[in-house]
């Protein structure tokens, strides 16, 4: 019995190996990158409740954006995935040229969504009802936040494009490099700007603001340059900008199997969104509370996020390497191996995540519901785990569509209804609508044990592109 579950589920030194040589520098890039946002959210809460707020809703929106453009460079890195297992470097650099092209375009959207309609789409997440906190004050920080960070969308976006192509490739390294100096940058200029050192004066959120857009371009230049200085480990960079042409059978292919990713991370995202908009409609307060238990949560989430893009990477370089059984066996030891992981990440976070609300300087109320929402988050952490490998593990062959219905018609359809009607209908506290909500996680997980079971993702795509 324990030698037939050890053959299925526990891999040898080699597995574990490759897979922390690829999954440890993704960690730590963003447990830094998480730590970093931590000790931001954390200077920016020493001002007020109403400036922490204010940045905090403009981050959930530009976090729709982030994961839009996460959605854009993944249709086309799932071809530029195995492209690179099948040796095939010219594809892998079609595959880049779509991604620039994608990235650019969702940038040029976001700019006309974010310069044209802050105030409304600010004012989603205020309500008056709360106890605490000026709701125009802090629609006012959110705005001068936002006016500045517009600067950073177009930076990101290029950056995304060469980080995904390059870690395709295996190479994980340098992406975390890069971003362990803007993250670093970035610190110590909110802190500079935030507060005011010697004669530059405190600047407040436009200060954490004009750090962030610094760090953004300092990381963008770092990965670019490092790119195109090393040709011979990027082969997909030679001559990537001397035609704009993609073959019309290869953007055929990434259009009917992108679209469908590209969408579902924008649904899912929008989804996200909305549901901390159903909980921002019981106060300021809530708003603050979920802010403070959202950025710890990243910081534990990280383990199972890395682990799931590790499984992308390894499973769909083995897919398009023609290895259909051995992609199969690595998925089931990777899922096993996270979800593992995330167990004991779990209850590390429900023993000591209730301590970190204290660090902030805001009221007695908002700090207490912040460590419940933060225990509630570590209890569903291990579902969470399982249902984001499902959905790599679907991506990994293409089977966009499915992950679509998996993930984001999933949100909408349950999660947002629930949560709408009992934030809004209901006489439960909010603690208990964020238990029953979060925990809707159960289903999801329910539905990707059968379709990765099921073996409908084992395919190679790129065998004919």
């Amino acid at each position: 019995m324990w030698s037939k579950f050890k053959k299925k589920f526990i891999g040898d030194r080699d597995f574990y190996r490759r897979v922390c040589y690829l999954a440890v520098p993704m960690i730590i890039q963003n447990a830094i990158t998480s730590f970093v946002s931590f000790l931001d959210n954390i200077m920016v809460g020493q001002i007020g409740t109403e400036q922490m707020s204010g940045v905090a809703i403009v981050n959930q929106l530009l976090f729709v954006f982030n994961i839009c453009i996460f959605g854009g460079v993944s249709g086309a890195g799932i071809f530029g995935t195995q492209f690179f297992g099948k040796g095939d470097y010219e594809g892998q650099k079609y595959a880049f040229r779509f991604k620039m092209y994608a990235s650019i375009i969702i940038a040029g959207i976001a700019l006309c969504l974010f310069g044209f309609l802050d105030e409304q789409l600010i004012g989603l997440y205020l309500n008056d009802t709360g106890s605490v906190g000026d709701i125009t004050l802090a629609l006012q920080y959110g705005k001068e936040y936002m006016l500045i960070m517009m600067a950073s969308l177009l930076p990101f976006a290029v950056c995304q494009a060469y980080v995904s192509t390059i870690r395709e490739t295996g190479q994980t390294f340098v992406p975390m490099l890069a971003s362990v100096v803007a993250v670093l940058t970035n610190l110590v200029l909110d802190y500079v700007l935030i507060f005011g050192v010697g004669s530059i004066p405190a600047l407040g959120v436009a200060g954490a603001a004009i750090a962030t857009v610094i760090a953004r371009f300092l990381e963008c230049v770092i990965v670019v340059v490092w790119t195109h200085l090393n040709a011979e480990k990027n082969r997909f960079i030679l001559g990537a900008y001397k035609s704009l042409r993609i073959p019309g059978n290869i953007c055929k292919d990434i259009l009917i199997k992108g679209t469908p990713l590209m969408l579902n991370e924008m649904f899912w995202a929008s989804g996200m969104a909305v549901i901390s908009q159903c909980y921002a409609v019981r106060g300021l307060e809530v708003v603050a509370a979920q802010n403070i238990s959202s950025t710890i949560t990243n910081l534990f989430n990280i383990v199972y996020i890395q682990l799931g893009s590790c499984i992308s990477i390894v499973v769909g370089q083995l897919l398009g390497a023609g290895k259909i059984e051995e992609a199969k066996d690595a998925d089931n030891k990777m899922i096993f191996f996270s979800v593992g992981c995330c167990a004991v990440v779990a209850v590390i976070m429900a023993g000591i995540g209730g301590f970190f609300p204290s660090i902030y300087n805001t009221e007695e109320s908002i700090k207490e519901l912040a460590g419940t929402l933060i225990l509630i988050s570590a209890l569903v952490m291990p579902l969470c785990a399982f249902s984001h490998c499902s959905y790599f593990t679907l991506r990994s062959g293409g089977k966009t569509g499915v992950t679509f219905l998996f993930d984001s018609v999933y949100t909408w359809v349950l999660v947002i209804p629930i949560a709408y009607c009992l934030a809004n209908f209901s006489s439960l506290s909010i603690t208990m609508v964020f238990f029953l909500v979060q925990f809707t996680e159960i289903i999801k997980v329910t539905i990707g044990f059968f379709m990765v079971r099921s073996g409908v993702w084992l395919q190679n795509i790129v065998e004919e592109s």
